[in-house]
């Protein structure tokens, strides 16, 4: 008598083809673009809500406290507030507060519970709007696709296990849709980073995408209505381009090099302060939230530069950073890299966020520093910048190439062929380096 899962046996394939044509997978489109809209507005929400936060505690109180220019200490305090936050949050709410940055950019574990999402969205709020260095890509990422497979659940308690995944994804791409400045760079960084491929790939990515579109109508709708901006990454100035050289390639070498040893170091500090932080999480972090916050006085004090270009995930701060390029010196650059790596990797080790806006943000200030360089063009030196160390801190190659390439705009197809050698640099050199910090721990986060 043959077993029923004897080796001889077909294996079992999707057929992407026929699962598309069914009534069952239309009907999922429609839910997908019918989930897109309310979850797209709640993280519209979200966006303005954190925004108005930091513009508030960092910008109109102290103005209205202090004559003249912020002081210097004024981050210390906040920063410590976020960091008591953030750990009650996880300590006392069900769930981890979502995935601990420090492990990596993570989403293919499946979407988050629907007791979760509150303290997904306190922490994340509490990292974001207090002033920790981290971006509001993952917590939207945990937030759509819980809302989406919770949104399921609800509607068919039996849904099948693929359903609810497809739902999840969809309504993941959607709270991210213009967050990158482009729907299908925050497709394409799900996808990458939850190793979606083959059949499944098509299944889910069709229903991703629709919500994603779906998702970017409501940001420009929202923002049309609101006036609050549409929250999306975007240059206003952006150096010119230049067809690419010996040079230039050339220089991307070593620039991948220094990306891959820069996020290494960034890494090392995260996983290397994480114990210490399991062993007692209250009072850990709101040391680290101190520590952070000394880092983006020290900066101001130092240079005479904002505290604010240290703080927060870079993603407002980068095109004045990029538009101001000449303004900045190379000892004002090296602090603000230093002090800013320093406070990235204190975030990561236990704050709650996405690594994505901080390494790009870090990526463009090597850039302009390295721009000095003969034969490197300021375009091609911050596309370079950009990849190498977005791609040793997501360890998504193909995404950091869209991330350096498409922030650029039109000019970025000219930077090219340098950003791609400066990725693969940076990826080979950051899979020889040896894993940074002490082992993992196995307890939960």
């Amino acid at each position: 008598m043959t077993d029923a899962t004897s080796p001889t046996d077909p294996p079992t394939t999707l057929d992407p083809a026929s699962i598309v044509r069914s009534k069952a997978y239309l009907s999922a489109l429609v839910l997908a673009a019918l989930i897109g809209i309310p979850i797209s507005v709640v993280a519209y929400g979200f966006l303005a809500l954190a925004g108005w936060l930091q513009t508030y505690l960092f910008g109109d109180l102290p103005s209205g406290l202090f004559d003249g220019t912020t002081p210097a200490w004024w981050p210390v305090p906040w920063l410590a507030l976020s960091g008591l936050l953030v750990a009650l949050t996880i300590s006392r709410l069900p769930g981890t507060a979502g995935h601990p940055p420090s492990l990596g950019f993570q989403t293919g574990t499946g979407p988050a519970a629907g007791r979760d999402l509150p303290g997904i969205l306190v922490a994340a709020l509490a990292t974001l709007g207090l002033g920790a260095v981290l971006g509001p890509e993952a917590p939207l990422i945990a937030i759509g696709g819980g809302l989406a497979a919770l949104t399921v659940r609800l509607v068919k308690r039996d849904a099948p296990p693929m359903a609810v995944t497809i739902m999840a994804s969809a309504g993941s791409f959607a709270a991210v849709s213009t967050l990158l400045g482009s729907p299908l760079l925050g497709a394409f960084l799900i996808m990458e980073a939850a190793g979606i491929a083959g059949a499944t790939l098509s299944l889910v990515a069709l229903p991703g995408l629709l919500a994603s579109g779906i998702g970017a109508l409501v940001f420009v709708g929202m923002d049309a209505w609101t006036g609050l901006g549409t929250f999306s990454l975007a240059l206003p100035i952006v150096p010119p381009g230049a067809t690419p050289t010996i040079s230039s390639l050339l220089w991307a070498i070593p620039v991948g090099i220094l990306g891959a040893v820069l996020g290494w170091a960034i890494r090392w500090v995260g996983l290397s302060v994480r114990p210490y932080v399991h062993r007692n999480r209250v009072p850990v972090t709101v040391a680290l939230g101190v520590l952070i916050g000394l880092c983006a006085t020290m900066f101001q004090v130092t240079t005479g530069h904002s505290f604010t270009q240290v703080l927060f995930s870079g993603q407002d701060a980068l095109p004045e950073l990029v538009a101001d390029a000449a303004g900045y010196s190379l000892g004002v650059l090296l602090l603000l890299g230093l002090f800013k790596g320093i406070a990235y990797g204190l975030s990561l080790s236990a704050f709650r966020g996405g690594p994505v806006f901080p390494a790009m943000f870090i990526g463009a200030v090597l850039g302009i520093t390295v721009s000095g360089l003969t034969g490197m063009e300021l375009a091609a030196a911050i596309g370079t910048g950009i990849g190498a160390t977005c791609c040793a801190m997501l360890r998504l190659p193909l995404t950091s190439v869209l991330l350096a390439t498409l922030l650029m705009g039109t000019d970025g197809l000219l930077i090219t062929p340098q950003v791609v050698v400066a990725v693969v640099v940076s990826f080979v050199v950051t899979a020889v380096l040896p894993t940074p910090g002490p082992s993992l721990s196995a307890e939960a986060d």
